[in-house]
């Protein structure tokens, strides 16, 4: 309403929010997609899994940008990504056994909601 007051329909424009541009270009952040796509073992890496450490550094390299590894994040939100942890599960596991298992021995000592109370606490 004060910028109205002082400068009428002209006080009610957008502006430009302050603060520093984006270093990197539209252009540029295509490109960074479609290489994460690609996934980390076609960009040289042992293993699947992109960490803002490993996207700081193809930055780096492709476009000579540095970002600290803490910054990426805020880029490839930006850019619709979110923070993926893989799960952990054992090599020996044996599936068929573990649903065995939740069919015939999980029921048997999962507490009723009886065994509770109403609230959900014990006693």
């Amino acid at each position: 309403m004060q910028s109205f007051r002082r400068k009428g329909k002209a006080g009610l424009k957008p502006r430009p929010t302050p603060g520093r541009p984006p270093e990197m270009k539209p252009r540029q952040q295509k490109e960074l997609i479609a290489l994460l796509k690609a996934g980390a073992r076609a960009a040289g890496y042992s293993t699947e899994m992109w960490t803002a450490r490993r996207v700081a550094e193809q930055i780096r390299r492709h476009w000579g940008i540095e970002y600290h590894p803490g910054h990426v994040w805020k880029v490839l939100v930006g850019l619709g990504w979110s923070c993926q942890k893989p799960e952990r599960r054992a090599l020996q596991r044996n599936e068929r056994k573990i649903r065995q298992w939740k069919q015939t021995q999980w029921p048997r000592i999962k507490k009723s909601p009886r065994a509770a109370g109403a609230s959900g606490l014990p006693g």
